[in-house]
């Protein structure tokens, strides 16, 4: 039996395009500013097939959005404990709360009355659109052709509002794709650590 090249089976990271990245002329100044910052759930979408049940996928949007955000929050932690981030990050729970206190996310609110009701200097919000383009199977059959596919794709956004002056200060666009091996939970933990170290509360 023919063995199949170890690369098969190695996770596979392909970055298919360059970020798009925004910054304000005082994204950086603004950002350090702030003292205390939220994590506002992120909204999910997955592509479905045709087989798949509409509420089975809501369902899946909804645990998928608390664990990006819960995957976020863990970063920022560790760039905290790692003296990389001065800012106070307000915890999971506790903005949810206060945001399910407030009707979201069936009351639709602006980036503005966000900041109100977690009472912070500064909101990171998000968007994460979940693709499967290629299964494992049609993947392996590639590779033993020489090829690569993609078996996961995240399309992000990534952007944070100054509370105080109410405004856009920075936005993240990027696309990543995952290979053999792969899943979004480890595409959103690439995403993480390459959008970090764009992200103006990291900068100097």
């Amino acid at each position: 039996m023919k063995k199949l090249p170890l690369s098969i089976f190695a996770l596979l990271f392909i970055v298919s395009s360059c970020a798009k990245i925004y910054y304000s002329e005082d994204s950086i100044p603004v950002a350090h500013s702030h003292k205390t910052i939220a994590i506002v759930p992120p909204s999910v979408s997955i592509a479905a097939s045709r087989k798949t049940d509409a509420e089975a996928i809501k369902e899946q949007q909804k645990t998928e959005s608390l664990n990006f955000q819960k995957e976020m929050y863990a970063w920022m932690l560790k760039r905290k404990s790692q003296g990389k981030l001065t800012q106070e990050i307000l915890d999971v729970q506790t903005t949810n709360a206060k945001l399910i206190n407030a009707g979201y996310p069936e009351k639709a609110m602006t980036p503005s009355e966000l900041c109100e009701v977690l009472g912070v200097d500064g909101i990171i919000g998000s968007n994460f659109a979940l693709s499967k383009p290629m299964s494992n199977g049609a993947a392996i059959a590639l590779a033993v052709l020489g090829g690569a596919g993609a078996t996961n794709e995240i399309r992000v956004s990534l952007n944070i509002t100054d509370c105080s002056g109410k405004k856009l200060i920075w936005n993240y666009d990027h696309k990543f794709s995952g290979g053999l091996g792969s899943s979004p939970s480890r595409l959103v933990d690439e995403m993480m650590r390459k959008a970090s170290k764009k992200m103006p509360y990291l900068m100097e």
